[in-house]
């Protein structure tokens, strides 16, 4: 590296630092001092550098930064001439200002010429200021962009922070940078881990820092505290005889804890493993940041690993306390599980009759029903038995008001399907309690089951129908009742549970589901308000509730499209361009499978030579089309075909119809558009040698049939003039 290029590191030591948003801060650190070398001018080189990171510091380290800025040039416009200079050519009071302003004589400015005339200027070239003059504003504009949304005051300081600074690092090369950030001055000396090295850490050049850091019992890079929790926490399994569960979430967590990770090996009593598993997983990741280890067959083992941030010289005592922290919970997990059992799936059930679900739309057992019929509905038309559909969605909910779900919400489905076990009910009932939620995030799968995927896609159908019938739509980023997410995954669960079904006919059962619900729901609260007027002596006879809120055929509509709107990013994400998607759009299909299918149709299409051209041509055909005036025959005359061209196109339109009918039929679409790209001769042929507007309108409108039965076809799977650029 030149000596004009040195290394650079800015180190904020603080007390521990958020988990949640260590990462983040780090990162808008990182970008504060980079963005602020580069608007000063400064180069530098990034390198593979990234935001480092432990719980008390946050660290930017850049392999090589300019010693200075470049050389500086300035242009300051000036009057002019005609306001510069008065008749005898002699400087005016403009002049003489501006010159002084600019600390030069007059006549050492320069004349440019713009759009308006001849005008001074000030033209001045300045040395560039030295890098580690400028380096501690960089630093404080950057601390000060940095997103804290509650920050704290420490001492007598008026400026705040995440948490309290306690040191400050501050080298370009070999040198101390002198600054000063929340009263503290700029140093060489940084501190290693809190238990395990005492004394501060002398960083004799950024090179140094990770090094250096390290032999302190700090591992400063996130990336290599990653690989040894993972590493440390894999052996520790091992040890056990088991496999580690490693969830990235909880992996992210501990990574932000820990300067020093040491993984523990613990233990607790098998009697909890009666417990559901995700429970206990439950308890273990997101109380304790633990690692659950599990069997060969994926079930949990007495066994997890705690990740400790010191090697300890009594071990058995850290695990004793990790041991001692997990107990009360688990027995807590156990107590609520025995006594779930005890209640029974029949009494929770009950008690859905209690709970509103929505204001407009009644209790949680009212929305049971309404999921109960509509996977009747989906089961008939999926080829799934209604009587386990109907079965399963009536104790979907259930589990709603066990003390399980009440602790860990995020069982729900999963805790019914151990109720409904125990219940005696069918393993596919018990099962699809549980898949109904899926997807359960973004990368989940769908339902693995049939009887799930139906139980799944009643549930979301009522909820889109209710929330829509209650005027929930999502605006702008606000969506209470999760209305996109569950449009994907009812979308999702369609399209990759390969089920034909006709959405529109589903969605306006649910709509008429929830409109009913509404209209009894607002029934009731007019019958209690009149009972109450009643019985302080106000006269309200003849008065009953209004409806006319509802938009049944409305919002069947609105929500379809919402859907459709959903799969627009899904297919996005796969890669589908933009054209192709609005393509099949158009056509609306009521099948989502349909639609999958003219998806990969016109993908296919697309990449035949022949695309463009029939795509340009069917656009040009349907702007012939739309221009047409009066009626156009529903037929093709033979008689009247004149021209050559136009005698081959028809009769090369009718073998492609006759041709593509029973794959069309069949839903081949990709046979459909491979037969019609080998019309593109006959088409071409025809706008080449073929007018269509001519002054005989029976010959004009029977050319207009040719292309309407032409563009029919062409347009039979997807819109594809989109195509077409």
């Amino acid at each position: 590296m030149s000596a004009a290029m040195q290394p650079l590191l800015v180190e904020i030591g603080t007390e521990e630092l958020p988990v949640g948003a260590l990462p983040g801060l780090a990162q808008a650190l990182f970008d504060g001092v980079v963005d602020g070398l580069a608007r000063r001018g400064v180069a530098f080189e990034r390198g593979d550098a990234k935001p480092l990171h432990t719980p008390r510091r946050l660290a930017v380290l850049l392999p090589g930064v300019a010693a200075e800025q470049p050389e500086q040039h300035s242009e300051v416009l000036g009057p002019y001439l005609n306001i510069a200079l008065d008749a005898d050519g002699q400087p005016t009071r403009a002049l003489q200002g501006f010159a002084a302003k600019a600390g030069v004589e007059w006549t050492a400015l320069e004349r440019t010429t713009d759009n308006k005339g001849e005008r001074f200027v000030h033209r001045a070239v300045t040395p560039g200021a030295a890098t580690a003059a400028l380096l501690p504003e960089i630093v404080r504009e950057a601390v000060a962009a940095m997103p804290i949304p509650k920050p704290m005051r420490w001492g007598s300081r008026d400026a705040g922070f995440a948490r309290p600074v306690h040191w400050l690092v501050l080298l370009h090369g070999d040198q101390v940078v002198e600054g000063e950030l929340f009263g503290l001055a700029a140093d060489r000396m940084s501190r290693g881990h809190r238990f395990m090295h005492e004394g501060p850490v002398w960083i004799g050049s950024p090179a140094d820092y990770v090094d250096a850091l390290r032999n302190a019992f700090v591992l400063v890079d996130p990336a290599e505290r990653r690989e040894r929790i993972v590493r440390e926490v894999e052996a520790a399994a091992k040890t056990a005889g088991g496999v580690a569960r490693i969830d990235a979430g909880n992996l992210d967590q501990v990574e932000c804890l820990v300067e020093w990770p040491s993984a523990v090996l613990c233990g607790f009593e098998t009697d909890f493993l009666a417990v559901p598993q995700e429970a206990l997983v439950a308890t273990m990741e997101a109380n304790q940041k633990f690692f659950p280890v599990l069997d060969a067959q994926g079930r949990l083992t007495e066994h997890f690993v705690g990740i400790a941030n010191i090697e300890s010289i009594d071990v058995a005592e850290v695990r004793k306390g990790y041991e001692r922290v997990i107990r009360p919970r688990f027995a807590d997990a156990r107590f609520f599980f025995d006594e779930d059992l005890k209640q029974g799936l029949a009494s929770m059930n009950d008690g859905l009759k209690t709970v509103t679900y929505q204001a407009k739309l009644g209790t949680v057992a009212d929305k049971v029903a309404r999921v109960a019929a509509l996977a009747e509905a989906v089961a008939q038309a999926a080829g799934v038995d209604t009587a386990l559909a109907r079965r399963a969605a009536e104790l979907s909910k259930a589990d709603l008001q066990s003390r399980m779900v009440n602790e860990f919400p995020e069982l729900q489905g999963i805790a019914g399907r151990y109720y409904a076990a125990a219940a005696g009910e069918t393993a596919d009932v018990a099962n699809a309690i549980d898949e109904a939620y899926q997807p359960r995030y973004s990368r989940d799968d769908i339902a693995s089951s049939p009887l799930g995927r139906v139980l799944a896609i009643a549930e979301r159908l009522d909820t889109l129908a209710g929330g829509f019938a209650a005027g929930l739509k999502p605006t702008g980023n606000k969506d209470p009742f999760a209305l996109r997410r569950n449009a994907l995954a009812l979308a999702r669960t369609i399209v990759e549970g390969g089920l034909s079904l006709d959405l529109v006919e589903l969605i306006r059962h649910a709509e008429a589901l929830s409109s009913r619900a509404m209209i009894r729901t607002g029934l009731a609260k007019a019958q209690f308000a009149a009972d109450h007027a009643e019985k302080h002596g106000v006269d309200v006879k003849g008065q009953i509730y209004e409806s006319s809120d509802l938009h049944p055929e409305k919002n069947v509509l609105a929500i379809f499209d919402f859907v459709l709107d959903r799969l627009r990013g899904y297919y996005a994400d796969k890669g589908v361009p933009a054209q192709q998607f609005a393509a099949v759009a158009e056509m609306s299909p009521k099948s989502l499978l349909d639609f999958d299918r003219r998806i990969a149709a016109i993908g296919e299409f697309a990449t035949l030579p022949e695309a463009e051209a029939l795509a340009a041509a069917n656009k040009r055909i349907r702007n012939i089309l739309k221009k047409a005036e009066g009626t156009i025959p529903g037929a093709v005359d033979k008689a009247l075909l004149r021209e050559p061209a136009e005698a081959a196109l028809a009769e090369a339109v009718d073998a492609a119809v006759a041709e593509t009918d029973p794959a069309l039929v069949a839903g081949d679409y990709v046979a459909v558009l491979g037969r019609l790209a080998r019309l593109r001769p006959q088409v071409d042929a025809f706008f080449d040698q073929v007018m269509v507007n001519v002054d005989d309108p029976a010959v004009r409108g029977n050319r207009l049939a040719l292309l309407q039965r032409l563009a029919g076809r062409l347009g039979s799977v997807a819109a594809i003039e989109h195509l077409s650029s």
